[in-house]
């Protein structure tokens, strides 16, 4: 089977030069894919299950090592990732999709977080809400009992 090479993650946020994983470190499992196939779909090895160890890849820094590891903790078995690919019917084709995925996991990982700005409410809004609250307390007012006078 040929080898596919390094993997290698477009320029993006948090990787302004992009990464490039080597090949050493992805270790693909294949089995027998569910769905369609054919005769051959007991017999053809063509699901794909691609690993990366995110604590000890070398094409991490710290720092993006660090925010991965935090963006995809419930992803994680140990440090490891995981991505699995059985759509199509050749294991090629599955290999290609799993790469891809994991690329885009990778690139979606290491985009800083974009800190939510502070905006006043509305002129409309803060009318809506005194209004509600007025309405609220002429409700509870007139449940109350009646005065003596």
């Amino acid at each position: 089977m040929a080898d596919l090479g390094d993997l290698r993650v477009p320029p993006g946020p948090g990787a302004p030069r992009g990464l490039t994983v080597p090949a050493a470190e992805l270790a693909e499992r294949f089995s027998h894919a569910s769905g369609p196939g054919g005769q051959g779909v007991n017999t053809a090895d063509s699901r794909v299950q691609l690993s990366l160890d995110l604590g000890t890849t070398t094409a991490l820094t710290d720092t993006q090592r660090a925010r991965a590891l935090a963006v995809l903790a419930p992803r994680l078995a140990g440090t490891v990732l995981q991505v699995d690919a059985a759509e199509h019917r050749a294991q090629r084709r599955n290999r290609v999709a799993a790469r891809e995925r994991l690329a885009a996991l990778l690139r979606e990982a290491l985009t800083p977080e974009v800190p939510r700005r502070a905006t006043k409410p509305t002129r409309g809004s803060q009318r809506r809400r005194l209004q509600a609250k007025r309405q609220r307390s002429e409700v509870k007012q007139a449940r109350r009992r009646p005065g003596r006078d």
